[in-house]
């Protein structure tokens, strides 16, 4: 009799515990992992990550962890680990659109759901639950229609590609090369920013394309990052550029200070890469109601001719330098 009362004593005392315990592990949060890209990449990257933040908070309900790196291998690390810590929701922007097939399978065996934001993957849609995305391929087909629409005797093209092999530097490269290869435009160098997307490699792809006497009146850079990154160089060289100049040149992503730069006329053209997904996602995570399939944004191309305060306002990402504080 004494043993048994003990033991209820004993149950007695670890209860509290047990109940706290119970409730840390059903604390009525939402689990999210988010594998992303590092801010550090671009504007848009940066926005797209405080984004990710902002709307994935204990405060709206979420316990949310998010691991932002610019490699397959270490994107994959993360998402593994997130399906080990059993999150309701994973979260991807791949690095890479290949290689990720053994990990979706993880993903959808252990029962967590597979919303893939930014960019797609090259896998089957049997593999995710959901996307909502930026259409890269549409991007790069506005932009290229763009540069053919140019009043331009002959299209002599700058191409400065973004990490090679990404969702984004397949869609924004496919319609110019397919352009070029109609024989429609020539492209006379082709360059990347390398896995950063870095102004810097940029600008060196421009200042050799000039040191080799390279010809050339269009330059088609992937980020506004790079953009700006031939942009130095082109002024270093006092070659004139933008609305009035020999050189036109178009970026992506709509940050505001290459809005600004196409106001001004310094640069011709941007193509929008919308970065605000988390809220939308959001939503469907609430509503319980995931939408089958690829969920495309809708995006803008805007010129010196087309652009307004309006547009920037609305649709323009991370600081605004103000009319006359252009960076360059």
């Amino acid at each position: 009799m004494k043993k048994i009362l003990c033991i209820q004593v004993l149950l007695l005392a670890l209860c509290p515990f047990v109940l706290f315990a119970n409730g840390q592990q059903d604390s009525g949060l939402t689990k999210v992992g988010i594998v992303n890209l590092p801010p550090e990449e671009s504007g848009y990257r940066q926005a797209n990550v405080d984004a990710m933040n902002t709307v994935f908070s204990t405060e709206k309900g979420y316990d949310a962890k998010q691991t932002n790196a610019g490699g397959n291998s270490e994107q994959i690390a993360a998402a593994k680990g997130y399906i080990r810590d059993g999150v309701d929701y994973l979260l991807i922007s791949a690095a890479n659109a290949s290689g990720w097939d053994g990990t979706l399978k993880s993903a959808k065996d252990a029962g967590v759901k597979v919303i893939l934001f930014d960019r797609l993957i090259d896998t089957s849609e049997s593999n995710y639950q959901a996307a909502l995305v930026s259409d890269m391929a549409y991007e790069g087909q506005m932009a290229t229609e763009w540069v053919l629409d140019q009043d331009l005797d002959e299209i002599n093209l700058v191409l400065i590609r973004g990490q090679l092999g990404s969702a984004a530097e397949i869609g924004r490269s496919t319609a110019v090369l397919e352009a070029a290869k109609a024989g429609k435009l020539n492209i006379v160098a082709d360059g990347t920013g390398g896995d950063s997307w870095s102004l810097e490699e940029a600008r060196k792809v421009v200042e050799a394309a000039i040191a080799a006497g390279k010809d050339f009146n269009v330059i088609y850079a992937q980020n506004d990052g790079m953009a700006q990154g031939a942009v130095q160089a082109l002024e270093a060289a006092g070659i004139t550029h933008g609305k009035n100049g020999d050189v036109k040149v178009i970026g992506f992503d709509f940050n505001r200070f290459a809005l600004r730069n196409v106001q001004e006329g310094y640069w011709n053209a941007n193509m929008q890469c919308n970065p605000r997904q988390a809220a939308e996602i959001a939503k469907w995570i609430e509503s319980g109601i995931l939408p089958s399939g690829v969920q495309y944004q809708e995006e803008l191309l805007v010129t010196t001719d087309t652009i307004t305060d309006e547009i920037i306002d609305q649709w323009g990402i991370n600081a605004d330098p103000g009319k006359g504080v252009v960076t360059r």
